[in-house]
């Protein structure tokens, strides 16, 4: 694999970094679980959209840059090496926008993409429901139609950022007689509309971060639907395979988390090596994130070649929310109990709440238990328990 850059390439990194130098919030943004910071962050993706940042690979008709995957991976590194504020509007971006680019219509991606690209509209996940958690497919939530627009009936649970954002996409039973896998349609629901409520849901560290979303006789529009009616499992599991595989949580990443792990360690070293394990631990996962980012410049050359993200988009899920979790266990080894502390000086601060995080990532966009399965289903062949 051929890791040199072009000049293009190395151009565009540095203006990313120099405008990164320039533009950073003096002030370190609230938690974009809270109406004040989201509002924040909100802000700050207009800057970033104002300087065609916001979503570097999309057309730029379409709110981008027109850049390649690779770019993007330059995008992501620079991003995180300068600690710039955590995007708010992934869900919304990466996800729903990426399925747009390949599903949607020439007027949604007129519509949706670009107020996307500048935050303009945020977005929430509507996968879950109470007994339809990592089995999506035990969806009950119906969207029947009427003429040219679906009533909606239901309910939806751990709605990242819901509580505050504008728009929510997610899964429908728009044939009531189906079941499973079938008969589901894939909808864009505005969260203003007449029927909708809200309830927020606190997460570990006591802030709003999902919502509860009931839909009582909720009219949306048909041309808001993504891909064919009765089909929205085919476009659902691409919007799964974006969120498991490169775009939702991008190498550079864990690799900043790393890099953070081994100057905590450093700066802790001489308690640290009092259980030589630790030692062990901090390069064995600094090294797993060099060699995922490495990974993931691989997997970008084949599909840019023309190879699809399939299966294997599981391996990549489960590799790092573990190693995220696994670092983050390993700095509260460093830190010792002071880590417990809420009320602590900002880099245990920083520590304590990214473990609490990081607890849910074998959890969401697909349980590792559930993804364990695909690989040996899909990937390995082997029977069904």
């Amino acid at each position: 694999m051929n890791l040199t850059y072009t000049k293009q390439q190395q151009a565009f990194r540095l203006e990313v970094r120099q405008w990164l130098a320039d533009n950073l919030p003096e002030q370190k943004l609230a938690s974009y679980d809270t109406r004040e910071g989201f509002e924040q962050h909100r802000v700050w993706e207009g800057k970033l959209f104002d300087a065609r940042l916001s979503m570097v690979m999309w057309p730029e008709e379409l709110g981008g840059r027109g850049c390649d995957l690779i770019e993007w991976l330059i995008f992501e590194e620079e991003y995180y090496a300068a600690d710039a504020p955590m995007r708010v509007n992934q869900n919304g971006q990466l996800l729903l926008g990426s399925t747009l680019i390949e599903f949607g219509t020439d007027e949604q991606k007129k519509q949706f993409l670009p107020p996307m690209a500048a935050s303009q509209h945020m977005w929430a996940q509507a996968w879950s429901e109470p007994n339809a958690g990592s089995d999506m497919a035990a969806i009950t939530s119906k969207a029947i139609r009427e003429g040219d627009h679906y009533v909606i009936n239901g309910q939806k649970t751990w709605s990242t950022r819901a509580s505050f954002a504008d728009w929510c996409f997610g899964l429908f039973r728009s044939d009531p007689t189906s079941s499973r896998h079938h008969g589901l349609s894939y909808l864009m629901v505005p969260l203003d509309a007449e029927g909708v409520t809200i309830r927020p849901i606190k997460a570990l560290n006591g802030k709003d971060a999902f919502a509860e979303i009931f839909f009582d006789n909720v009219k949306v529009p048909v041309v808001n639907r993504v891909g064919d009616e009765g089909v929205g499992w085919r476009v659902a599991m691409a919007t799964a395979g974006f969120e498991r595989g490169l775009l939702l949580r991008s190498p550079a990443r864990f690799q900043q988390t790393a890099r953070k792990l081994v100057e905590l360690y450093k700066a802790n070293q001489q308690t640290a090596d009092n259980d030589p394990s630790i030692r062990n631990q901090v390069s064995e996962y600094w090294s797993a994130a060099e060699a995922y980012a490495l990974s993931a410049y691989n997997t970008v050359g084949r599909l840019n070649q023309g190879d699809k993200i399939g299966a294997e988009s599981s391996i990549n899920k489960i590799f790092w929310s573990e190693l995220d979790l696994k670092m983050h266990e390993t700095a509260m080894r460093i830190l010792g109990s002071r880590a417990e502390l809420l009320d602590n000086d900002a880099q245990e601060a920083y520590w304590l709440d990214g473990f609490l995080f990081a607890q849910a990532g074998p959890i969401y966009a697909g349980s590792n238990e559930i993804q364990r399965n695909i690989i040996a289903e899909r990937m390995l062949g082997l029977p069904r328990a």
